[in-house]
Order: C-alpha cells, then structure tokens, then sequence
C-alpha cells in the first residue's frame, strides 16, 4: 500500500476524532497523517491467505485474528497504523479513553510492496518493537514466495528468521507459517 501525506501538524486526539469519519484509512505519525491507499489483487490474496492459515491454526486458543481495518498504537499519542493483519492472543486490550484502538498486539503481519516496503522494514518496523506485547513481526514478499520473520526473545533481543518455498516459520505461540500454503495460486495474480 502506498502511504501519502495529507495533512500535516494535527495532534493525536484530533487525528483519532477525524480517522473515524473517514471512509478511506490513514496513518499517523508525531502529528502528520499519512492516507493509505488500496492493495494489488496478490496483496490482498495473501493477507487472505495469512488469515486463514492463523484462524484455523488458533481457533480454540484464546487468540483473535484481525483485518487491515485494524488501527494499532504503536506508541500513544506517538504512532497510529494499520497492519496488514494483526493477532492478539489473550484478553484484548485497547489505548486508554478509546474503543478502537488496539493496544496488545501479539502477532503484526506486513505485506510488502515496493511502495511500502522501506517504511515496513524501517519506521513501522521502530514503532513495532516498543510494543510490549508483540512477540512476532512477520514481513511477507509479494515479489516471490518468501516469508521473513522476526520473534522477540523477550530479553529484548529479535531473532531473525526467513524461509522460502518447501519451508515453514515458527512463531512464538508454537503456531507454523507454510511457505507454500500461503502462496498457493498467489503469484499468477497481479502484484504491487
């Protein structure tokens, strides 16, 4: 998804105010908002594909499975943003004085595009790690089928992982990524 700025200096109270009348999404970030625009046809198949494979993996644990629509707060007040899927294993909790607002992720899944691929290794990426809760950061290629994976081994180190066809990722509640599975019928369609 491409990001765009499109206001500038507004705080976050007002961002959160004006987000939640608008009927396309936009990110925030230390006072300027950014507008997100729609995925490709192999984007939005593999965010499908990614929350099949967790759904069915975790029905019956505790966890929930959300969409794009999701809007996380990476920092309160700091960063606001919408991952391409988000999970939280156990109660869900929100930002304080909100209702939409998710504030413990424990899984948070990018697809990358060439549009946004800096900003979800690198910004998004810094504001993800300042998450308590998150145990695993999965980045997802549109470019071939690879999955990279990065799990918090909660003593403030990330350990690094990737895996391409044939292989699987682990994540930290011991649910696995197939590789192909995710990728099937995928990569005829048109990307980024």
């Amino acid at each position: 998804m491409t990001r765009v700025a499109q206001r500038s200096q507004i705080s976050p109270d007002d961002y959160l105010a004006w987000e939640r009348e608008q009927t396309a999404r936009h990110e925030y970030f230390r006072g300027e908002v950014f507008a997100m625009a729609g995925g490709s046809m192999r984007h939005n198949a593999l965010c499908s594909n990614v929350i099949a494979a967790l759904g069915n993996a975790l029905r019956g644990r505790g966890c929930v499975v959300l969409t794009s629509d999701q809007r996380v707060g990476a920092r309160q007040g700091d960063r606001y943003v919408y991952p391409d899927v988000s999970v939280v294993c156990g109660e869900v909790r929100v930002e304080p004085g909100t209702k939409d607002v998710l504030a413990n992720p424990t899984i948070l899944i990018e697809v990358l595009s060439s549009s946004t691929e800096q900003y979800d290794r690198g910004l998004k990426w810094d504001g993800y790690q300042r998450i308590e809760s998150l145990t695993d950061y999965v980045l997802v290629s549109q470019a071939e089928p690879h999955i990279e994976h990065f799990r918090n081994d909660r003593g403030g180190t990330w350990l690094y992982r990737s895996a391409g066809p044939g292989e699987r990722i682990a994540l930290s509640n011991d649910v696995a990524l197939d590789v192909d599975a995710i990728f099937a019928g995928v990569m005829a369609l048109p990307g980024d």
